[in-house]
């Protein structure tokens, strides 16, 4: 099914009907079925393949960790909460964090220890800062704009210990293998970090906006943070205050995640740095957790909470990502479909006429739109980097800016895409709706993409 353009028909219905229905799961469940029936165009076979496609992405080993981690730390932050240790916390911080710049700086400092995937850091932070919002003059958007320009577009800049090093490197060293190009790709992606262009401005911007520019807040923001002001309110008044409770779990589960990374590589005869770069750290960040999930449990019955009240808010816990865990499913399916459809040779089929000055900018325009479409960064990069790649050898580009280029336009569809996993787990965390929350970043992650255009075709000037 090569060069099909029926492979971009589900993208091209997804997006106005999350737009219409202002919710991205019916535009998704339409995109997949209609996907469906392209591949297998019969009643009764179409819902098969539906299915089919659905079941495969739960079966995968990858997304059922990625389910596992989400479900686990979800339900031990339920624990975290009745044992009071987020009230404990918002106690203590209330000492200290009286203003929105105070909440604001504390976010950003908490990336330190929790910059090794997105999801950990969403699952980790959002939790415990709407807890903080009932003391500060800041909207549930506003926080969530500001740790998600701390998510994503920082940990594509960090060179080892997370969850996206492994995946970079290897998409870089199957592109220059397939074209023929003898290199070393951890290189590659090191020197391509200055160049991922749009991760780099829209941190900046998210600074810019955190601390520097004023804005009144609408209505409707207004009414939001009300509301989960109230929520937040009733969530921990009536809990105990042990700080503990929070410090200890968090501690644990970020410092193992960081030893059984470097363990998971040392094992497999890596040195310390390269150890790191080897390691499978999504594998790392599950088996910390069950293991901080087993110490957590113990630690509360050691205190005397009763077994049956942790289980329960374990349980309730966890149920309250299924939702996301079915967008996700949905999502990974869909992304199936397209590419059996022939989506990436469609989109990579009609390149031949990019001038070689505008190689860059170009590509990036491109991936841009793919990656909004699709709201995956990692599809992405595997559908764009071999292009890349061919484009920088036919074009004499220099590599580290074309693979820049490549993750740069990744990075702007986790962050701008209404399907990502970035924008829907995140707005699920802190009860925001979907849509309502991409359009209200779609403006600056523009702006950044803009700005970035305009340096790719600067740089594309004096490269060329």
């Amino acid at each position: 099914m090569a060069n099909n353009w029926t492979a971009i028909i589900p993208f091209l219905l997804v997006i106005p009907i999350a737009i219409y229905t202002k919710q991205v799961l019916p535009g998704l469940i339409v995109g997949l079925l209609v996907g469906s029936f392209l591949v297998a165009p019969h009643p009764i076979a179409g819902l098969q393949a539906m299915i089919t496609y659905l079941v495969q992405a739960l079966i995968d080993e990858n997304n059922i960790k990625i389910i596992l981690f989400l479900y686990v730390f979800s339900g031990m932050i339920g624990m975290i909460k009745f044992t009071g240790g987020i009230n404990g916390f918002v106690n203590k911080a209330s000492e200290r964090i009286s203003t929105k710049r105070d909440a604001l700086l504390l976010t950003y400092i908490s990336t330190i220890g929790t910059f090794s995937a997105p999801t950990f850091r969403f699952v980790t932070i959002a939790p415990i800062m709407k807890a903080l919002l009932k003391k500060v003059n800041m909207s549930s958007k506003e926080l969530a704009f500001v740790i998600e320009t701390t998510a994503t577009p920082v940990i594509v800049l960090i060179p080892v210990a997370t969850a996206f090093v492994g995946y970079m490197v290897s998409v870089i060293q199957v592109a220059t293998e397939s074209s023929g190009i003898t290199a070393d790709p951890y290189r590659l992606f090191i020197q391509s970090i200055p160049f991922n262009f749009f991760a780099i401005v829209i941190v900046i911007l998210g600074v810019y906006l955190s601390f520097f520019h004023k804005k009144k807040a609408n209505n409707h923001d207004r009414n939001q943070e009300k509301g989960t002001i109230q929520a937040c309110s009733q969530a921990t008044g009536p809990m105990p205050s042990r700080p503990l409770n929070l410090f200890i779990p968090i501690i644990l589960v970020i410092s193992s995640t960081i030893f059984l990374t470097w363990w998971d590589g040392h094992s497999q005869g890596y040195s310390f740095l390269e150890a790191f770069i080897n390691a499978d750290v999504l594998e790392a960040m599950v088996v910390g957790l069950m293991l901080t999930f087993l110490i957590t449990t113990g630690l509360y019955l050691f205190q005397r909470f009763n077994l049956g009240d942790l289980i329960s808010h374990f349980v309730e816990g966890g149920n309250a990502l299924m939702n996301v865990i079915v967008l996700l499913s949905i999502v990974w399916g869909l992304s199936s479909v397209t590419s059996d459809l022939g989506f990436s040779e469609f989109v990579t089929s009609y390149t031949n006429w990019i001038p070689e000055s505008f190689v860059a900018p170009l590509l990036f325009i491109f991936g841009a739109l793919i990656a909004y479409f699709i709201g995956s960064a990692w599809g992405t990069w595997g559908i764009l980097m071999p292009l890349g790649i061919s484009l920088a050898a036919s074009a004499n580009a220099p590599l580290p800016i074309i693979i820049g280029t490549v993750f740069a336009s990744g990075s702007f569809g986790a962050f701008a895409s209404p399907l990502s996993d970035d924008t829907n787990t995140l707005a699920n965390i802190l009860g925001l709706t979907i849509m309502d929350y991409a359009t209200y970043k779609l403006r600056p992650a523009l702006i950044a993409a803009t700005i970035t255009t305009v340096l790719y075709f600067i740089v594309g000037q004096f490269f060329y």
